[in-house]
């Protein structure tokens, strides 16, 4: 096992590599920081693809997506050989994905979403209009680690709540987790296209902290060449974790920073 040690991501170009090796490197995200430069962001100048480049003197290549609001574990390959099978080993499903996130309400303690969706492409992929988008499979699982009040008014009540949430998706479509939480009216704090802006904004301004509340805390897969079982975490950093101190839910986080979860599958939620 390899553990180690927002939305404007930090000022230094220096990334956190959690493991690295001769065919991949893995690195700690920051929030706010995009993988690559894409369509819709023309203006901007920092890119994790760019950076851990310059960083280790070498070309990388990205084997899966974070949006750029998610912190957490970010895979790269070094070579093309590697690419293609840590690519194929993401799309079959074969690799193992934790998150934490902070949402509106109290879901149930543990439950599954089996709800399909229908195809997000990136604003540079091409896709032939003529294809029919047809929904896609995609399940979520979540486990409720915490859970609070706070005295933001919500539509008729005075106070909202609020949920820690661990949850392990087992496919992985185009923000999947975001698009589920709202599927279930439990939204990510911070989505400013899956949540509401007003509820977002009162949140960062009574906790100071303002990004998407959405971490991949961890990663497990077989090594691309040897095969051995590789589990990679990155734990909560800046503003999200003193977010779990303000909230008095450090000890529900360490708990789900210290241990392997396996999901329940008792509640499914269509």
């Amino acid at each position: 096992m390899i553990t180690q040690p927002e939305m404007s991501p930090p000022a230094t170009d220096e990334l956190t590599i959690l493991y690295r090796d001769d065919q991949l490197v893995v690195i700690d995200k920051p929030a706010g920081l995009l993988v690559h430069r894409t369509v819709l962001d023309r203006h901007e100048t920092r890119f994790a693809v760019q950076l851990l480049r310059d960083q280790i003197g070498q070309p990388v290549s990205p084997v899966h997506r974070l949006d750029r609001g998610t912190s957490g574990v970010l895979v790269f390959a070094l070579d093309r050989q590697t690419a293609r099978t840590l690519s194929d080993a993401f799309a079959a499903q074969q690799v193992s994905k934790r998150y934490l996130a902070v949402v509106r309400g109290w879901p149930d303690e543990h439950g599954r979403i089996d709800h399909a969706l229908k195809r997000q492409p990136d604003a540079a992929e091409w896709v032939d209009p003529r294809a029919e988008n047809l929904p896609q499979a995609a399940c979520t699982h979540w486990r409720r680690l915490a859970s609070t009040e706070l005295p933001l008014p919500n539509d008729r009540y005075p106070t909202s709540r609020y949920a820690l949430l661990e949850l392990t998706p087992e496919s992985g479509r185009r923000h999947q987790i975001r698009r589920h939480l709202k599927h279930i009216a439990h939204p990510i704090i911070g989505d400013a296209t899956y949540g509401k802006g007003p509820h977002n904004r009162a949140f960062a301004a009574h906790t100071g902290c303002a990004r998407l509340l959405l971490h991949c805390l961890e990663m497990a897969f077989a090594h691309p060449l040897s095969g051995a079982p590789l589990q990679i975490a990155a734990p909560l950093s800046g503003p999200f974790a003193a977010l779990m101190q303000t909230l008095g839910w450090q000890a529900a986080l360490e708990s789900a920073q210290a241990c392997e979860y396996h999901p329940a599958i008792n509640t499914v939620v269509s």
